[in-house]
């Protein structure tokens, strides 16, 4: 990842009230995928869309270990 989004992002998410900085992830998420899509095509966004949604699942499944493995 390019540090200047990373640190873009995170004053963002800094600044921002707690209550708003999901609603701000999710329209990030769907302002960068429609901007891939325009760029790269429909079928670049849906694969990257896909590894990040496969991400997302690993990580559940991680943590739903890790809470097994304490409890």
């Amino acid at each position: 990842m390019n540090p200047a989004i990373a640190d873009v992002v995170t004053h963002a998410l800094r600044t921002l009230p707690p209550e708003t900085r999901g609603r701000f992830l999710r329209d990030l998420m769907a302002t960068a995928a429609a901007g891939l899509t325009a760029l790269e095509g429909e079928r670049a966004c849906g694969e990257a869309v896909y590894r990040l949604a496969d991400a997302v699942v690993g990580v559940g499944a991680e943590q739903s270990e890790a809470q097994g493995r304490e409890g």
